[in-house]
């Protein structure tokens, strides 16, 4: 057992490397202008194509479970694929890389949180209350601990908007948990992507009749290949192996990584510079994930 829980440390602490890299990837692609949602799009389609002839064969093997069960798959599909990407790549043309992964490493509390509410796992006072200080985080990074924010809701879009991802990724991690299934990993993803890539189509040709075009060069190029090997397959696959081993409010600790990975990465390769809100945001956070985390110690 011990071998097979560091397995699935070894595999989420690349999960979060390369999920951080996103991160940065994403800001690269802001500046070079590569419209976000088209970038997701081509990210998960390649992936899809890449997973295919590995994948068919089951697909047609357990199309009638899939097909019974395909509400669910639906769900995770526009939870991870559809909202959660397209949201990451969207709020980095108006935020900084580390006050998203900031707020991104508040979703192991509320993947509990959902947990609790959807009757996956119990909840308790430590796990309210670290909610609670959790989203005070947020709003630290969101306000950026200026009052004037709330008092005119002048939000910052980006932020919203990775609060939205934040959920909806939340929501997914959850009930990937939910379930047992009859296909494996690897066909779980595949068909995850596919329904997930339906719901992308409009969102993608609404964005190109806006005359958000793709502009295919060096920098496309080398975004869509980190994208779609690494935060795109090798992550959701880890992701998914990791929470199968050792559940999902276990895997979701190993997300804290990812404010330590995103903003040194950031600092280095942006100057992004690490603010007084940030600072009290992951205060708060870290508090949070400290009391959420004891609904784990009492019920060991």
């Amino acid at each position: 057992m011990t071998n097979k829980n560091n397995y699935a440390y070894i595999l989420l602490v690349l999960t979060t490397l390369f999920w951080s890299g996103n991160f940065i990837v994403g800001k690269a692609a802001s500046t070079f202008e590569i419209p976000p949602f088209s970038l997701n799009f081509y990210r998960w389609l390649f992936a899809g194509l890449i997973l295919l002839p590995f994948t068919f064969r089951e697909i047609l093997k357990k199309k009638n479970y899939i097909f019974n069960n395909i509400g669910f798959f639906i769900i995770l599909g526009i939870t991870s694929i559809t909202i959660f990407n397209s949201t990451v790549y969207y709020s980095l043309y108006y935020m900084q890389v580390i006050s998203g992964v900031l707020m991104i490493s508040t979703i192991p509390v509320w993947i509990m949180f959902i947990s609790s509410i959807l009757g996956i796992e119990k909840t308790n006072k430590f796990q309210i209350f670290g909610v609670i200080l959790s989203l005070l985080g947020v709003l630290f990074i969101i306000t950026k601990s200026d009052l004037d924010v709330i008092k005119n809701l002048a939000f910052n879009r980006g932020d919203l908007i990775m609060a939205a991802g934040m959920f909806a990724w939340a929501l997914y991690s959850a009930l990937l948990k939910k379930k047992t299934y009859e296909i494996t990993q690897i066909t779980l993803l595949e068909v995850v992507i596919i329904s997930g890539l339906v719901f992308l189509i409009p969102i993608y040709i609404l964005e190109m009749n806006y005359g958000n075009q793709i502009i295919i060069g060096k920098p496309f190029i080398l975004t869509l290949s980190y994208v779609v090997i690494f935060p795109g397959l090798a992550s959701f696959f880890f992701w998914i192996k990791g929470i199968g081993i050792i559940g999902a409010n276990r895997a979701g600790v190993f997300l804290h990584l990812m404010p330590v990975f995103g903003s040194i990465m950031a600092i280095i390769l942006f100057d992004e510079k690490f603010m007084i809100y940030h600072l009290l945001g992951a205060i708060f956070i870290i508090a949070g994930i400290s009391l959420s985390n004891k609904k784990i110690k009492n019920n060991a």
